[in-house]
């Protein structure tokens, strides 16, 4: 086990090198002056840009650029924007918020997409089973701003279940809506991951041998087909954390959400290229740390994987 840690650990770098330096070059070599665009329409002195591109490092080589980049994200130092404020002070202030509504999310697409799921297997071929797959379908295909948009005219305006928007300091109460929006997507795939492998499991030759020896229905199902099912799917729900994270970045837009994604979209929209980049390497370090917990879970269960 020991040496399947080290071996997927080193496997780590790369991958973070890689992930870095193009969302580095993407960000830093796009079209347009960030420095410039700071003084808007009238513009700054040029005597001035010069002092604030060398306070940021940005007269310098690209490679040289990132290479101060990663010193600072090692160091855990990831200076200062355009606005004076610190980075770190931001990704701390941010991230508190965009766990909790991840965490949501989390919660809502396991408990449905397994529940329905495992329903939807155990009728393979019903209405249950139809229906379900045809929801699961439209969830995938609709894209999450045009569920957020819906939600907010049918259960926030309409029938004034939930608030419209969640602000910024949001209680549980506030980011169920927009949790249930960012889970939309997840919760359709873990219905199906869940419906197909339950329904797999149930023609198993186990699954036969403990019907033969008397067991009850709940039994089997709990025992056995439940649990040998769900393998696949709790791969998939550690391997999604990391892309609720990231996919906050929209859902966060649309209910005025002050965390990580509002943050970054607000980044984006005002060229603070700085922290842009800082913010998307920490999404980079939570996606990566989710795929390696989910590989070691998954070495543990099935130890045949740690000698592919």
């Amino acid at each position: 086990m020991l040496w399947y840690l080290g071996r997927r650990l080193l496997q780590v770098i790369p991958v973070f090198l890689g992930a870095t330096l193009l969302l580095y070059a993407l960000v830093f070599l796009r079209p347009g002056d960030p420095v410039a665009a700071l003084g808007g329409e009238r513009g700054l002195p040029e005597a001035v840009q010069d002092q604030i591109r060398a306070e940021y490092n940005l007269d310098q080589p690209f490679i040289v650029q990132y290479l101060l980049f990663l010193k600072g994200v090692v160091t855990l130092d990831f200076g200062v924007d355009f606005r004076g404020r610190e980075i770190s002070d931001v990704i701390a202030s941010a991230f508190p918020v965009t766990i909790q509504l991840a965490l949501m999310a989390l919660l809502i697409e396991a408990v449905f997409g397994i529940a329905f799921g495992l329903w939807a297997g155990m009728r393979k071929g019903g209405i249950f089973d139809a229906t379900a797959l045809v929801v699961s379908l439209f969830f995938i295909a609709v894209p999450t701003f045009v569920v957020g948009f819906v939600m907010q005219i049918v259960v926030g305006v309409k029938l004034e279940w939930l608030p419209v928007t969640a602000g910024r300091d949001p209680d549980v109460v506030s980011l169920l809506m927009p949790a249930m929006v960012l889970a939309a997507t997840s919760f359709a795939y873990v219905l199906r991951l869940t419906r197909t492998s339950v329904a797999e499991n149930l023609s198993a030759d186990y699954v036969r041998t403990a019907r033969a020896r008397g067991l009850r229905r709940s039994q089997v199902t709990g025992r056995h087909v439940l649990r040998n099912s769900l393998i696949p799917v709790v791969t998939f729900l550690g391997a999604d954390i990391g892309a609720l994270m990231s996919g906050a970045i929209i859902t966060e837009g649309i209910f005025n959400i002050n965390g990580v994604g509002g943050t970054l979209y607000d980044a984006i929209t005002r060229g603070e290229s700085i922290t842009v980049v800082s913010l998307t390497t920490v999404l980079v370090l939570v996606y990566i740390g989710a795929n390696l917990l989910v590989d070691l879970l998954y070495a543990a269960l099935d130890p045949r994987i740690r000698y592919a």
